[in-house]
């Protein structure tokens, strides 16, 4: 019998991972059969856009968290895929922080030119995987558009459903009784709500930076950022604030641990995601927090306890796509036969090494080099095509010295592509005056 894989997923890691078995088709390689579920109705996974929060129309946890005028946060220069530039794509060359549907339709671009569609079950969720009897996995999902359940068996599950769509949300003292909208950044969808309103955003990481920045282009009248250990730290515009923990909220007043109070009307939860799983097996869930070396996986995608799981993306992130596909065509490599997996102990000291590494890190430029060398290191021993991490690295390097010198312009700057040695053109308007975030106005050559 032919093996059966199971993908989990077909955002960009699941979508990596049917390019690296299409590849090998390509080549004249006999692949396995692959089936990949998608609770949603198209691919792309958080960058297909979706005006819905809290529960979809069908009742199950709403994936999308991104919001209109989201424009990438980090170079494109950083997560180009190696076997599909941006150039190609788009025929010419782009600027350098794209808007969402400038990279969905990207991300597309190339799986759609692979002719992998057929492969994916959209609005089928994965509602359980478990071992079955004669030693594979019993994949258990809802067929929404048949209004049924299905049940198959599969060899290999590659779990490529991402953590950044199940929020993490703290509550403080006095929210009950708040006078105003307390949501989750996995809920906000578009900056315009909060024209001329006080905001409190609590926490300090990307969502905190750009929704606040993204309410400050859009006409909020003032933003303050509550920080659990150290302030963000960069040049904010004068409206804007940052202060300690919030300690509690009376009525529409919002204490904090310095002693200071100021008066808000919505507050904004940047408090990060969960890895959650709850669709597999326990023996067979990853356990994890976000940060560079996940525990319990081999290379960073082999599940230790049970080594025909694979988990895709489930890193912190500094690469995104390519790391991906050099997971993905590590994966395949694996299923396929042209890796060998060593021994249990010798996988877990590998997690241990990465663990120790990682923890003797001294800053982000730390970090970003050993996400980069780790991209190295699985494209080393696969087909995937080797670019300049190096130099992928560097826009990294110029992406944080930018957003130091003025956190409002650092997306009018550009950089150069790893994989063409060409520099970005500046884009037609400057981020701040760029009100519409349509593929149509970015790509506009006569604006």
């Amino acid at each position: 019998m032919a093996k059966r894989i199971a993908v989990i997923g077909a955002g960009p890691s699941g979508l990596a991972q049917l390019r690296a078995f299409q590849s090998a088709q390509s080549g004249g390689a006999e692949i396995p059969e692959i089936v990949c579920f998608e609770l949603q109705d198209d691919w792309g996974g958080l960058w297909n856009y979706s005006w819905r929060t809290g529960l979809d129309q069908h009742g199950d946890p709403v994936h999308c968290s991104m919001y209109r005028y989201l424009w990438s946060n980090g170079p494109k220069e950083g997560l180009e895929f190696a076997d599909y530039t941006f150039d190609e794509h788009f025929g010419r060359n782009i600027a350098s922080y794209p808007p969402r549907a400038v990279l969905w339709d990207y991300i597309k671009g190339r799986v759609e030119k692979a002719g992998v569609r057929d492969w994916i079950r959209f609005r089928n969720p994965v509602r359980r995987v478990e071992e079955s009897d004669n030693g594979r996995f019993r994949v258990i999902a809802q067929d929404i558009g048949n209004d049924r359940e299905t049940e198959e068996e599969f060899d290999h599950i590659v779990v490529a459903s991402g953590h950044f769509s199940v929020p993490n949300v703290p509550e403080f003292p006095g929210f009950p009784g708040f006078n105003g909208r307390i949501l989750h950044a996995h809920d906000f969808r578009d900056a315009r709500e909060f024209v001329d309103r006080d905001l409190l955003l609590i926490g300090t990481s990307y969502s905190a930076e750009d929704i606040g920045s993204q309410c400050w282009k859009y006409g909020c009248r003032s933003v303050t950022v509550s920080h659990r250990t150290a302030p963000m730290g960069y040049d904010w515009p004068d409206n804007w604030t940052e202060v300690p923990l919030l300690e509690r909220v009376e009525g529409k007043t919002a204490f904090f641990k310095d002693g200071t109070s100021r008066e808000v009307d919505a507050i904004i939860l940047c408090t990060g995601y969960l890895h959650h799983f709850p669709f597999m097996a326990d023996s067979l869930r990853l356990r994890a927090v976000n940060r560079l070396a996940t525990p319990n996986l081999y290379k960073g995608v082999t599940f230790i306890p049970d080594p025909r799981v694979f988990y895709l993306g489930m890193q912190d992130q500094w690469y995104t796509f390519n790391m991906f596909d050099a997971q993905a065509w590590y994966v395949r490599d694996i299923i396929m036969g042209g890796i060998a997996l060593p021994d249990r102990a010798a996988m877990e000291k590998d997690v241990e090494d990465r663990t120790a590494a990682e923890d003797a890190l001294e800053d982000d430029y730390a970090c970003i080099r050993y996400q980069g060398d780790y991209v190295r290191e699985l494209i080393a021993d696969t087909d995937y095509p080797s670019f300049d991490v190096d130099a992928s690295n560097e826009a990294f390097f110029q992406w944080k010295k930018h957003k130091k010198q003025d956190i409002m312009t650092f997306r009018d700057n550009g950089y150069v592509s790893p994989m063409t040695g060409v520099k970005a053109p500046p884009h037609h308007t400057k981020w701040v005056e760029a009100m519409d975030d349509s593929m149509e106005s970015y790509l506009d050559p006569a604006a």
